[in-house]
């Protein structure tokens, strides 16, 4: 089952930036350095999964000086059960593709 959330904060730059939408399949399997959402007391949360443990999912921000970041650092590890799922892709905005423009041709 997938579902899509909305990324919030600094915490995840350069790799998500508030204004994100990301698609997210719930339940999946989790692997170390994985994009994931969580369920915390105040919200969900985006992270990168680091490492799991006995107690749950060890999980970072990217950007570790971005104010009011939270992570496992401030909290412990997450339960198995918080995590909601593995982000599978950034769907918004759209990458946009440049292409350089084509060369002038003399007439």
């Amino acid at each position: 089952m997938l579902t899509s959330v909305s990324v919030s904060g600094d915490s995840m730059l350069p790799v998500l930036r508030p204004g994100d939408w990301l698609l997210v399949r719930r339940n999946a399997i989790v692997r170390p350095g994985d994009l994931v959402v969580a369920r915390r007391p105040h919200g969900l949360i985006v992270k990168r999964a680091f490492r799991p443990s006995a107690e749950g999912w060890w999980l970072e921000s990217d950007n570790q000086s971005a104010p009011g970041r939270q992570d496992s650092w401030d909290f412990g590890a997450v339960p198995e059960t918080d995590i909601v799922g593995r982000v599978v892709l950034r769907y918004w905005p759209r990458v946009s593709f440049r292409f350089p423009p084509a060369p002038d041709r003399a007439s």
